[in-house]
Parts: C-alpha cells; sequence; structure tokens
C-alpha cells in the first residue's frame, strides 16, 4: 500500500487558533484520532544548556544519560543534579552531521552496566564510524570502553561529516539494530558489501552478524550484517511492543520516510547519478527502478520537516494515544504522532500542537522506563531536554 502523504506544509501563523486548526489537519485517508481520548500532560525543561543532546536513556533505577554531539556523556539523577561523566572521547570525529550520536542502554543494564554509543571515529588520516560499548559505573561518574570498537568500518562523508546516521536501538530478539547514513555517496546505498545507507542488525556482544541475518552466509563480511537497504540518512529506530521496528529518515528536499523495517527488503534510495555524482532528485523510493522496493508507511510529499528520532508511546497512561509513534522534526519544529495497523500501514497523523515552534529543532523522542516521553532539542545553543508527562 501507498504511504499516505500530506498535501502541503503547515505554515506558522501567529493566530492561535489556526495554528491548532493546521496541526490537526490531515488527508482523507488519515483522519485524525478523536480528541477525546487525547490525554492530558506536562512540559518539563529538566536539563538546559546543552548543545546538540542527540540522544537520552532512561536507566532502570531511575537516571537520565544523554550525550552531546561535539562529545560527552552526562547523567541527571533522580535527585535533579546533572553532571559530565569521565569517559575517553579523545578519537571522536564530529564534523558536520558526524560526531557522537546515537546512544542505547543494553536490555541487561541493571546488572551489567553496559550501554552503547554509534559516534565519529579519526585515527590519524583514518575516519570512519564506529559503534562503542560502555560500562558506567554505579554512581554514574565513569564510562568505560569495553569493546573499542564493537562495530567499524561504517563509512563517513571524511569532507563534511554529511549523512552520517546513526540511531542505535535493540529489536525483539536481543540484536542491535544500527542505522547508517549514506554519506552522500550515490552509489552507497545500493552497494550490498558497503555499510552506508543500511540497517545493519549485528550481535551486541562480538558486533559480528546476528542470527537470522539476510546475507549471513555471504562471502564479504560486511554483507553478513545487513538487515536491509537502500536508504538515504534514517536517524530514527523505534520499536513497537508487537516486535514491529520503525525507522525515521530524511529525505532530499522532499519525502522524509517512516518506514517498516523488515528482513533483506531494498527501500529503494539510489542517488548515483549517471555521471558518478549524488542525485538528490532520485526518488526516495524508487520503484520504477526497483519494482519490489519496500514503499514508505508514511511520507512527508512535497516538503521536507527533517525527521529525526521517535518512539512508540506505551502504557494505559498515554490513554487514547497508547500505541502512536511520536517522531521529532527539526526543520518541522513539531512532534508528530503517527498510528499504524498490524500490516505497518499508516491509520492516522496528526501535529501535536504545544510542540508546534515552540521548542525549536526537536531530535529525539525517547519512552523512560517511568512512562514519560523524553525530548531533546537541536538548536545549537542553549539546547534542552524536555520530560513529557502524562497527568490523566
Amino acid at each position: 500500500m501507498s504511504p499516505v502523504r500530506r498535501g502541503a506544509r503547515r505554515t506558522v501563523v501567529g493566530i492561535a487558533v489556526v495554528v491548532v486548526l493546521l496541526a490537526l489537519m490531515v488527508t482523507p485517508a488519515a483522519a485524525a484520532p478523536s480528541s477525546q481520548a487525547r490525554p492530558t500532560f506536562t512540559i518539563t525543561q529538566i536539563v538546559s544548556g546543552l548543545s546538540i543532546p542527540w540522544d537520552v536513556a532512561q536507566t532502570p533505577d531511575g537516571a537520565v544519560i544523554f550525550n552531546e554531539r561535539d562529545g560527552g556523556l552526562s547523567v541527571r539523577r533522580t535527585n535533579g543534579t546533572v553532571a559530565r561523566m569521565s569517559a575517553d572521547f579523545s578519537d571522536l570525529y564530529s564534523v558536520g552531521e558526524t560526531g557522537l550520536m546515537g546512544l542505547v542502554l543494553d536490555p541487561g543494564f541493571a546488572g551489567n552496566r553496559r550501554f552503547y554509543t554509534c559516534q565519529g571515529h579519526r585515527a590519524g588520516s583514518d575516519r570512519e564510524i564506529q559503534v562503542i560499548a560502555w560500562t558506567v559505573n554505579a554512581g554514574y561518574t565513569a564510562a568505560t570502553r569495553v569493546a573499542n570498537p564493537l562495530l567499524g568500518n561504517v563509512p563517513v562523508n571524511e569532507d563534511s561529516g554529511r549523512h552520517g546516521g546513526c540511531r542505535l536501538r535493540f529489536d525483539n530478539t536481543g540484536a542491535l539494530m544500527v542505522s547508517t547514513g549514506d554519506t552522500a555517496v550515490g552509489s552507497m546505498p545500493q552497494n550490498l558489501t558497503a555499510l552506508g545507507g543500511k540497517i545493519l542488525r549485528i550481535n551486541p556482544l562480538t558486533g559480528g552478524p546476528a542470527a537470522g541475518n539476510p546475507g549471513i552466509g555471504a562471502a564479504n563480511p560486511n554483507t553478513r550484517l545487513l538487515w536491509n537497504y537502500g536508504h538515504r540518512n534514517p536517524q530514527g529506530l523505534a520499536l513497537r511492543p508487537d516486535g514491529q521496528m520503525f525507522n525515521i529518515e530524511h529525505g532530499s528536499s522532499r519525502d522524509d520516510e517512516v518506514n517498516l523495517v523488515l528482513r533483506g527488503r531494498n527501500y529503494g534510495w539510489d542517488p548515483n547519478g549517471a555521471d558518478g555524482s549524488y542525485d538528490e532528485s532520485a526518488p526516495m523510493t524508487d520503484l520504477v527502478k526497483f519494482p519490489n522496493a519496500k514503499p514508505a508507511s508514511w511520507s512527508s510529499g512535497p516538503t521536507t520537516d527533517a525527521t529525526s528520532g521517535g518512539t512508540f508511546l506505551v502504557g494505559p497512561q498515554w490513554k487514547g494515544w497508547n500505541g502512536s509513534l511520536v517522531v521529532a522534526q527539526l526543520a518541522g519544529e513539531s512532534l508528530l504522532r503517527l498510528t499504524f495497523n498490524g500490516s505497518g500501514q499508516l491509520t492516522s497523523e496528526q501535529l501535536i500542537p504545544e510542540f508546534s515552534g515552540t521548542y525549536g529543532r526537536l531530535r529525539t523522542a525517547q519512552l523512560g522506563t517511568d512512562g514519560s516521553l523524553y525530548l531533546t532539542t537541536s538548536n545549537g545553543t542553549n539546547d534542552v531536554i524536555l520530560k513529557v508527562t502524562p497527568t490523566g
């Protein structure tokens, strides 16, 4: 089924009633849910004074770990104090869109204190993106590398850092999913021996291919790591409670996407120009060139809102929003709520007006262990982490 596409991007208007009406507008095929099912919630700024906090995770004991793209891991403890952790980022390659990016806790964090980051790496003249495994001490004062790297050889644009990905999330089997950007190289997304423009699926202990990968028996070691391919710059991964994984992806000047992440599928991005150039005019899902490519579950249509991180809202505290995917928008400066049926087809979409233009660029949305929603802004200066707490 083709994705539902919005006809036009919302316009920022100073009249509150118009903003609300625009936020509720959807295409006829994706009617907005009833406002009677809408939860009430508070929005609290819990950390401020940051510079591009890229990802956030809440630990089982309630602490909030977060990073910043130019380097640094920090914690907000349950008593409200915020402190920088000691951690070695001496090899961090931070240029443009690349730096310290995805962060995720191990499913066994309560016992093993293990977490993972995806980050740019430099060694002499060499540049790449790596996944690093860490442990953190009981007091959240120091993080130590324990797999350095867990995964390497992920390409990076050495000139600009453009399209570096990179989000980390676990699937329902315990495999670590890694979303990688195409580095703005035209041949990258369709090259099955390169790790850029892909969703990778790896063993979190070894960094090797996870059991069940479609190319696990391939001769090329990179091919063994691939779960699917044909992506531009996927910066979001979100696991639904039913086990389905979705990725969130930046389009060029149009067609941001949310995709159902399926084994072995081609998602149809092929910007390889006739002269070897990077052709931004290529369709995000080229069904002419790749008739069996997987269409997006949702697309922004003729404009871009720069969709980034997302998470599923889970729990009765979210009332009618329980089971919705919320997606942070950078250029759109809002929070988008989407619902999908069991086949991953879009059933509704809605901008949440409380966030439209209020906090600037939103990068990451992540559900906490306490059932609240955590958001990071990406304005470059005085960025914040927001806690959205449902109240009834």
